[in-house]
C-alpha cells in the first residue's frame, strides 16, 4: 500500500496555460504513480471548471493571431518542434516508460510513429490548398478554402501518452486551429514537456494549453461554448458519451473507442512467423494497446500447432520494469498502469476459466520482488463468441483462441463482432487475402501485418463501437475535421452589366 507520508515528498504537476506553467486553482488531485515499483512520484491537479476556462480563454484569445499566421510559417514552427521532439525523444521515452510502465523501446518507438504525424502536418500549405474554377458563368469565377475551426481540444488515453496526442494537435495547429490538451491524469509529464518544446519552437502564448484531471474537466471541455471540436481516444463507453454530449452542444467530434483485433490464420500460414508476430501484438506494452491484436481465429487444422508456438514463446517472455534489463537486453513486457487496471485483467482470467475455456498459460502466476502491478503472458484455448473474455475489451496481456472450420466462419465472426477497429489476416494465399480484405467489415486491416497503424499520411480509425464521429484521426481527414470548407462565388461587374432580378440566379 502507498503510504500517505508520500503525499507529502513529491512534487505537483502544473498546467500549461497562456505560454507558461501555472498552478490549478482546483484543490481536487490525484497520484502518479511508477507501475513498476507501486510509488507515488507525483501529485497531479484535477482541473475545475474555472481552470479550464481559463485555458480555452487564452487559446481564443490567442486564435486571431495564430489563425492569420501565413501556412507556410506555421509549417516551419512545426519543423523546429520536429527537430526538437527528435533532441529529447529519450526523455520522452523515459517519462512514457515511468509513469505507464512500458519498455523504453516501445515506448521510443510510440514516440517515432508521433514524430512522423508532425512531419506529415510541416507540408499543411499543400494540403489545405481549395479549388478555382473560373468562368462557371459569364463573368463568374468560384473557389473553395478551408479554413480553422478555432479551438480545438483533445482528451487522450493513458497508453500512449506522446503519440495520441501527436494524432492530434500538430494538425490541428497546422490548420490554424489553437488547442486545449487534457492527457491522461495516470500520465500527464510528458504532455508539459511537449508544450514547453512548442514554445521553444516559437509557437505563441496560447496556441497550445495543457490541463489536467477526470471527468470533471472533461465535462468543462465537452460543455464549454469556447471549444468548437473535440478529439478523443478511448474506451467505447466513454467515447459514446463524448460524442453525444459535445454534438449535443454543437461541437465537431471524432471520438475513437475500443476495440476487439481478430487476427485469423489459415492452415497455410508461416506458423513461426505468425506465432511471433502474434505474440509481440498481444503481449506488447501490456496488451494495454486499442490495437492490440487480442484474439487470435485459427481456421481448420492451424489451430493446433499455432497454439503450441504461441504457448512456448509467451512463457519466455522477459517480464520487469520497463527501464530495467536481463543479460544487457530489455524487457519483453512491462507492468500495468495501475493496481486497479492489473486486479481488473486478472479477473477475466478468473472469469475465462468460470466460463469454461482452456487455461493454456495462467499469467496470474507471474511472480515479481517489489510492489509493481505486473501480470504474466495468459493464453486461452477453446474459447466461444458467447464468453466474456471474447465479448469484452480486456486490455492486457491475454490472448484467446477460437476455432473455426473456413475463412467464411471467421469473416462472419469478426463483422458481427461490436467492435471493428484492427485485424489482420495471415496467410500465404493471395486469393484468401484479398477476399478477406474486400469482405471484412474493419476499418484497419493487416495482411501478414499484426498491427495495421496506418502510417502518419493515411488516417488511423475503426468503424461500428469503434469510431463515434465521421472523420479519423490524421492524414488528409485529419486536415478535414479540423477545417471547414468555405465556397466564394464572384463577380466583378462592369458599368452596362443587367441588375439582378427576383429570380433564382442562374450562371449561364
Amino acid at each position: 500500500m502507498n503510504k500517505p507520508v508520500e503525499l507529502k515528498a513529491v512534487p505537483s504537476v502544473a498546467l500549461w496555460i497562456d505560454g507558461k506553467q501555472k498552478p490549478a486553482t482546483s484543490t481536487r488531485a490525484g497520484d502518479i504513480t511508477n507501475p513498476a515499483t507501486g510509488q507515488i512520484t507525483r501529485r497531479v491537479p484535477f482541473c475545475n471548471a474555472a481552470d479550464i476556462d481559463a485555458a480555452v480563454q487564452a487559446a481564443q484569445r490567442a486564435f486571431p493571431g495564430w489563425r492569420d499566421t501565413p501556412a507556410l510559417r506555421r509549417a516551419r514552427i512545426l519543423m523546429r518542434f520536429r527537430e526538437l521532439l527528435d533532441a529529447n525523444k529519450d526523455e520522452l521515452a523515459r517519462l512514457i516508460t515511468a509513469e505507464h510502465g512500458k519498455t523504453l523501446a516501445d515506448a521510443a518507438g510510440s514516440v517515432q510513429r508521433g514524430v512522423e504525424v508532425v512531419e506529415f502536418a510541416m507540408g499543411i500549405p499543400h494540403l489545405v490548398k481549395g479549388e478555382y474554377s473560373e468562368e462557371v458563368g459569364t463573368g463568374v469565377d468560384c473557389h473553395s478554402v478551408r479554413q480553422p475551426l478555432g479551438v480545438c481540444a483533445g482528451i487522450t488515453p493513458f497508453n500512449f501518452p506522446v503519440m495520441v496526442p501527436l494524432w492530434m494537435f500538430p494538425v490541428a495547429l497546422a490548420c490554424g486551429n489553437t488547442f486545449v490538451l487534457k492527457p491522461s491524469e495516470k500520465v500527464p509529464s510528458a504532455s508539459m514537456l511537449m508544450a514547453d518544446l512548442l514554445k521553444q519552437a516559437g509557437l505563441p502564448d496560447g496556441v497550445f494549453n495543457v490541463v489536467h484531471g477526470d471527468k470533471e474537466a472533461v465535462d468543462g471541455l465537452l460543455n464549454h461554448p469556447g471549444v468548437k471540436a473535440i478529439s478523443f481516444v478511448g474506451s467505447t463507453p466513454i467515447a459514446k458519451y463524448i460524442y453525444e454530449t459535445a454534438a449535443k452542444n454543437g461541437k465537431r467530434v471524432q471520438a475513437l473507442g475500443g476495440a476487439k483485433n481478430h487476427a485469423v490464420v489459415l492452415p497455410d500460414a508461416d506458423f513461426e512467423f505468425t506465432a511471433d508476430a502474434l505474440i509481440g501484438a498481444a503481449y506488447g506494452s501490456a496488451g494495454e494497446r486499442c490495437m492490440a491484436i487480442s484474439a487470435v481465429v485459427a481456421v481448420g487444422e492451424a489451430a493446433d500447432p499455432l497454439i503450441a508456438k504461441l504457448k512456448d514463446k509467451a512463457s519466455k517472455l522477459k517480464i520487469g520494469a520497463g527501464d530495467s534489463k536481463v543479460d544487457g537486453k530489455e524487457m519483453d513486457m512491462g507492468p500495468l498502469v495501475s493496481r486497479v487496471h492489473r486486479a481488473k485483467v486478472a479477473a477475466y482470467v478468473d472469469k475465462g476459466v468460470a466460463e469454461g475455456a482452456k487455461l493454456v498459460l495462467d499469467g496470474r502466476t507471474f511472480k515479481t520482488a517489489g510492489d509493481g502491478f505486473f501480470l504474466g503472458a495468459s493464453l486461452f484455448d477453446n474459447v466461444t463468441p458467447e464468453m466474456t473474455i471474447y465479448k469484452d475489451e480486456i486490455f492486457g496481456p491475454v490472448l484467446i483462441v477460437l476455432r473455426v472450420k473456413s475463412l467464411d466462419e471467421a469473416i462472419a465472426m469478426i463483422n458481427a463482432n461490436q467492435y471493428a477497429n484492427g485485424t489482420a489476416v495471415f496467410t500465404r494465399s493471395g486469393g484468401a487475402a484479398r477476399k478477406f480484405e474486400r469482405e471484412i467489415e474493419v476499418g484497419m486491416v493487416g495482411v501478414n501485418v499484426p498491427i495495421p497503424v496506418p502510417i502518419a499520411f493515411y488516417s488511423f480509425g475503426g468503424w461500428r463501437n469503434s469510431l463515434f464521429g465521421d472523420q479519423h484521426v490524421h492524414g488528409m481527414e485529419g486536415v478535414r475535421f479540423y477545417t471547414r470548407n468555405k465556397v466564394v462565388t464572384t463577380r466583378w461587374p462592369d458599368a452596362n452589366a443587367l441588375p439582378q432580378g427576383f429570380n433564382m440566379p442562374t450562371l449561364g
